[in-house]
């Protein structure tokens, strides 16, 4: 199999085939485009009319060998969550380090680990560390805990009963496609400091600077909040495989086709930069930090999410086709399945 997140075919063969339900508590389980699960013990709850419906948990990991690894997997896991409707609370943390390793490189870890955990306002509970000859770099596990609230679920309900015929329901057809921030955050920020020497060389230290401070954008929990209270039907955080990996994983998870106009896709310049440096595909690049929001009412979440200081504008909308089209100028490109991510070309392993 090839570097990166495995393929949607080999997921549902090898894996997603080989789970089984076996506790009427989780709700939401393992899918295609799931990365959140949401489980509930709401016959145990005296407060069963609270607006809180129970736990959401979802796991990320991070084994680039890349210095801000523990940062990264907490804010991709507690991003999982914000997309989908939830509010992290708390992490497990497992690390397994490569034989040789310092203990200083440990320590460093969990300072970045709680570094993040700071910004978001979530606690460290627990987790597992060790060394290992298998692997040659740190690999970071996070899983983040948190509460959905009960309205979070109704879009499941709402597509079974489309599925069943009924008319009555929130179509994803014909629904505007809404985006925040920039493309390409989380690679670019990687590559700024991981090859900063190198970029210093080609580029004003200003851009350079420019670059790595994309980081702090990486959180998607305020604008996943805002898009919840103006009714977005539903979310998807972008990382792996970039926006055009995240638009095909939405499109899917939905059974929707969508129309797309790239010279709406927002994207940094530094971005732009650092990518025609090392010929990377912006659209391909991890971009942690981006949320998907599909809403009846693009322009108006828009100019919320403008509002309250993010950036956020339309690219698109869904139909009820099965193509998946970007536009550019009069060019028509066909979405097809997330290749590996284009940070990888980098060899950061």
């Amino acid at each position: 199999m090839k570097t990166g997140k495995i393929s949607e075919s080999i997921l549902k063969r090898s894996v997603l085939k080989q789970i089984e339900k076996v506790h009427s508590e989780v709700l939401k389980g393992a899918g295609v485009g799931e990365d959140c699960a949401f489980l509930s013990w709401e016959k145990h709850d005296d407060n069963k009319d609270a607006d809180s419906g129970g736990m959401a948990v979802s796991t990320q990991t991070v084994a680039l060998g890349i210095s801000d690894a523990a940062f990264l997997a907490v804010m991709a896991a507690a991003n999982n969550l914000a997309a989908a409707g939830a509010l992290a609370r708390t992490v497990t943390l497992a690390v397994t380090l490569p034989e040789g390793a310092e203990e200083i490189l440990l320590r460093e870890l969990m300072e970045q680990a709680l570094d993040c955990c700071r910004k978001l306002k979530i606690q460290i509970v627990g987790g597992h560390t060790e060394v290992s000859r298998s692997v040659r770099q740190p690999v970071v596990t996070a899983t983040v805990i948190g509460e959905y609230q009960k309205y979070a679920v109704l879009k499941d309900a709402e597509k079974e009963k489309q599925a069943a015929g009924k008319t009555d329901v929130y179509s994803p057809a014909g629904l505007d496609i809404v985006v925040s921030k920039w493309i390409g955050m989380e690679g670019t920020s990687i590559i700024a400091k991981e090859k900063e020497r190198e970029l210093l060389k080609r580029f004003p230290p200003v851009l350079v600077k420019m670059a790595g401070e994309q980081r702090e954008y990486l959180s998607v929990a305020s604008e996943a909040a805002t898009a919840l209270k103006s009714g977005v039907y539903a979310m998807h955080d972008v990382r792996n495989g970039g926006i055009f990996g995240a638009l095909w994983e939405i499109s899917r998870k939905l059974g929707v086709g969508l129309c797309v106009d790239l010279k709406k896709i927002p994207v940094r310049q530094e971005t732009i930069e650092i990518c025609e440096f090392y010929n990377l595909n912006p659209y391909e690049l991890i971009s942690g930090g981006m949320l998907i929001m599909l809403t009846r009412d693009g322009q108006r979440l828009a100019e919320d999410l403008e509002n309250k200081g993010i950036n956020g504008i339309v690219i698109g909308s869904t139909n009820d086709g099965n193509d998946k089209i970007i536009v550019n100028q009069e060019e028509i490109r066909y979405l097809e399945p997330p290749v590996p991510d284009e940070i990888n070309k980098l060899l950061f392993l």
